[in-house]
């Protein structure tokens, strides 16, 4: 007699593209509930003082660029939670709007190796301290540019669209420069 097997569910090939992964187990897209995010739009006025600049990262992972972001944190408000993910990853502090400036979602490779949906409420924080020794600074390249050229590095069509319109909240309008 053969011992039984547990049945297992489909993997995806790790060599093949995000959503190749997940047009071969279908599923694995639908099996739980959107997560949800909080990310950080973190910005400075440039040089001319009107023209704004915005911070993208690297992620740890794959090296591609995005922004400030992570999981909620429990007794923290999601704008908090914002501004830490922000101070943690790129080692910038300043004034965080409490209301979220917009909202983007992604497919994330969870560390099970399932792939979940995920939805980003973004915070507006307008930089007015950087520091060089922060948590995960050995771990990430950051870099100021332009909001068309933060949406260009970026992968999520959402977020690309939110960066490129964004204007900070409580400011006059940016010129583009």
């Amino acid at each position: 007699m053969t011992p039984s097997r547990k049945s297992r569910k489909p993997r995806p090939d790790k060599s093949q593209p995000l959503l190749r992964q997940l047009a071969a187990v279908p599923e694995m897209l639908f099996a739980g509930a959107f997560r949800q995010q909080y990310g950080a739009v973190c910005f400075r006025h440039g040089n001319a003082g009107s023209a704004i600049e915005i911070l993208v990262i690297t992620s740890r992972d794959s090296g591609r660029w995005v922004i400030p972001k992570g999981w909620p944190m429990k007794g923290k408000k999601p704008f908090e939670a914002a501004a830490i993910e922000a101070w943690e990853e790129a080692g910038v502090r300043g004034t965080v709007k409490k209301k979220p400036v917009g909202r983007y979602t992604y497919l994330k490779e969870l560390d099970n190796g399932d792939v979940g949906p995920c939805i980003v409420d973004m915070f507006q924080i307008e930089v007015t301290d950087i520091s060089s020794d922060f948590k995960e600074r050995d771990q990430r390249i950051l870099e100021w540019v332009s909001p068309d050229e933060a949406a260009r590095r970026v992968r999520e069509i959402e977020l690309k669209s939110l960066l490129v319109q964004f204007e900070p909240q409580g400011r006059k309008k940016r010129v583009r420069g």
